[in-house]
């Protein structure tokens, strides 16, 4: 496209001023939803966008058709036990949204269809669907906007027939009491849309007569909820990310006033399970990486426990699930996880672990608490997900199920991962998991680096279909375990959050460069991709390195960081304080000056980019990657393709239904592959 058919906002100055320190924000009133100059702005720069990928639409095309070649338009999703029922999730030719089956003697019963319920949305998502303990109803929560505001329904099994209960504006997670009449669900705030009320319905009453049954006025906190595996508990979790506290009810009385599992104190992080023997309790009291508890009953403080596991330098303890006979335990040592089966009788301790460089191990959905049947799923980058069916007393598995690819030429043996150690600035080693197809000329190699980084959550090593289309064309895959996740156990968070954030930005730009130097891509041939807090981070690199990267992919980005967290009007911003710290405390004021990239744009030669929003996202709001495109175009000196793709009915997850997804997918890879054709 022409230069002069560029996309131009108006510029509105407007001064902002913390501390004495003015910052000029000539984008601001793009947080004016609706108005007609946002909309504008909008049109102008999805019609940019169109008009790029229109040239590329072959590749687009052909990217669709390898993509929907390989996937089984009817695949069928791992059978699972709920509720003492087996189900199974399923796609149908032609069908955007699956199919759940139940699955008895042998006989394949459809029990809900997503496609009945999205006919006429423009958007639909089901968030969550539980049965009641005697199977008679079905309560579901739906998504008919992206804004992750969910409408509760209840249906009657026997029948089909809908109940004229309906609850609105529910973050989507729903329980049941054991008397089979009532349901527990989370309201957020209106305004900051934080998750802070619990409370339970009574079905066939009226909504006006619905029990507040829990608040929490700690902005800082939210609140989820999980009913024990015994099913004698439902524990309303507050949280926070330095600090949990518990509460509990009986699950099988659900007038029960909840009570206080353990009380809060800074700092500590803290789970329960209930097992018949009493409560086993993951604590990182005095334990950064964690340790595991005992207490025969609910305890009045951790002085009332004894010890079951210790803490241990090495190994993060990721979670416990309890079974009548067996406590399992998942832990990662040096970034790999592996599965502890500790028996109750014997106490002989066994482990599913794999010796693989990287993989990717946890646990399938295991709600029966009599069973002596575990299912896992494991899978790694260069093998489908397979879940297999283990048998705790004797070690024994079978495969129970493993995604199938249609594709006659896909061998797995055909890839090869590996993970290698990248030296940091300060001297930390990074580790890098990649994948590359056997044969592929490394030191020419074009390399896809993706990253995250926040919040503590670690990219796991998996296997993709779709990436199939960037490793047959000689493409490296990486990710970048970078400090801000937990790889490496506590420790690596730690280090990459609060006043230690930059190590995040850091550690994947020195990871970017060693993959060049060392031979493991063409240096001039590097692109980055990273989504939402993942965004941010491609925001800061390209500012902080513009030069290392050919292309940066950065989906739904978090990238106004200073002007979103002085606004506490913006959803989600108090409880996130925890996280980048409160600029209105001046130290972090002007450590999140130093990288928040909108407020580091320059003057200056910046690489090819393709952002993505939607325009309904609750997590990350649209005007944030408006802005920062806006701005971009006004500061950057290149002929770079720059391109802003704003799905008008999408939420922070993109658009939904298969067509979306894949199509979404799709223009990633064709905006990176178009780049490749275009230099050769």
């Amino acid at each position: 496209m022409a230069q002069n058919n560029l996309p131009s906002a108006p510029i509105k100055n407007k001064t902002l001023t913390k501390f004495g320190h003015e910052r000029l924000d000539p984008y601001y009133w793009m947080n004016e939803r609706d108005s007609k100059g946002v909309l504008d702005y909008i049109d102008q720069e999805n019609k940019y966008c169109e008009a790029h990928f229109s040239g590329l639409k072959p590749l687009v095309d052909t990217l669709l058709e390898e993509l929907e070649g390989r996937i089984d338009p009817n695949e069928q999703k791992s059978p699972f036990w709920h509720n003492g029922k087996l189900y199974q999730s399923r796609n149908e030719a032609g069908m955007e949204y699956e199919k759940i089956y139940q699955i008895k003697d042998e006989k394949v019963i459809l029990f809900f269809d997503e496609n009945e319920r999205a006919k006429g949305q423009s958007f639909y998502d089901l968030a969550d669907w539980e049965v009641s303990p005697n199977n008679k109803y079905l309560a579901v929560a739906e998504d008919f906007k992206g804004r992750r505001k969910n409408t509760i329904s209840i249906r009657k099994n026997k029948t089909g027939d809908y109940l004229e209960d309906r609850i609105e504006n529910c973050n989507g997670d729903i329980l049941w009491s054991n008397d089979n009449k009532t349901i527990y669900y989370i309201k957020k705030d209106p305004q900051t849309l934080r998750e802070y009320q619990v409370y339970r319905h009574k079905i066939g009453t009226a909504n006006t007569e619905d029990v507040l049954v829990y608040q929490e006025d700690d902005e800082k906190y939210s609140v989820f909820f999980s009913k024990s595996k015994t099913g004698d508990y439902i524990f309303i979790n507050c949280y926070s990310s330095l600090t949990s506290e518990i509460l509990w009810i009986d699950a099988n009385n659900p007038k029960s006033v909840p009570q206080i599992f353990l009380k809060r104190k800074h700092g500590h992080l803290y789970s329960v399970t209930h097992h018949g023997n009493g409560f086993y309790i993951m604590s990182n009291d005095n334990a950064p990486n964690f340790k595991i508890l005992f207490a025969r009953t609910i305890p009045k403080s951790l002085s009332q426990c004894q010890e079951f596991q210790k803490t241990s330098e090495e190994t993060y303890i990721n979670g416990i699930s309890s079974f009548q006979e067996f406590l399992v335990i998942q832990e990662r040592t040096k970034g790999l996880n592996r599965i502890k089966i500790y028996p109750f009788e014997s106490k002989e301790t066994k482990y599913i672990e794999f010796d693989e460089e990287t993989y990717y191990l946890g646990l399938a959905m295991n709600d029966d608490y009599k069973s002596t049947t575990l299912y896992y799923t494991y899978n790694s980058m260069t093998t489908p997900s397979s879940i297999y069916a283990y048998d705790m007393f004797t070690g024994k598995q079978s495969l129970w199920h493993q995604k199938q690819i249609l594709d006659p030429g896909f061998d797995k043996n055909n890839y090869t991962s590996e993970r290698i150690w990248a030296r940091s600035n300060d001297g930390t080693e990074v580790p890098i998991s990649l994948v590359y197809k056997k044969g592929t000329d490394l030191k020419t190699a074009p390399l896809l680096l993706y990253g995250y980084g926040s919040y503590g959550i670690t990219i796991p090593d998996v296997f993709s279909v779709s990436r199939l289309s960037l490793l047959d064309r000689g493409f490296v895959f990486a990710v970048a375990h970078i400090r801000g996740g937990k790889y490496m156990g506590e420790h690596w968070y730690e280090n990459g959050k609060f006043m230690k954030k930059i190590n995040t930005f850091t550690d994947f730009i020195d990871a970017a460069e060693y993959l060049g130097h060392m031979g493991y891509c063409d240096p001039e041939r590097i692109y980055a991709q990273g989504g939402s807090a993942g965004g941010l981070l491609m925001g800061a690199v390209t500012n902080m390195a513009p030069y290392l990267w050919k292309g940066v992919i950065s989906q739904v980005p978090f990238v106004d960081v200073l002007t979103t967290m002085l606004d506490e009007t913006i959803p989600l911003t108090t409880s996130e304080y925890e996280e980048w710290g409160n600029p209105n405390d001046e130290d972090y004021y002007y450590y999140l000056l130093k990288y928040s990239p909108y407020d580091n744009i320059k003057k200056m030669e910046y690489p090819a980019m393709y952002i993505t929003t939607g325009y309904h996202d609750s997590q990350v709001q649209y005007w944030e990657p408006l802005k920062y495109v806006a701005k971009m175009r006004e500061y950057k000196t290149d002929n770079n393709p720059f391109l802003f793709d704003c799905n008008m009915d999408a939420g922070h997850g993109g658009g939904s239904g298969l067509s979306n997804e894949r199509k979404e997918t799709a223009k990633v890879y064709a905006f990176i592959l178009g780049m490749e054709n275009k230099n050769k």
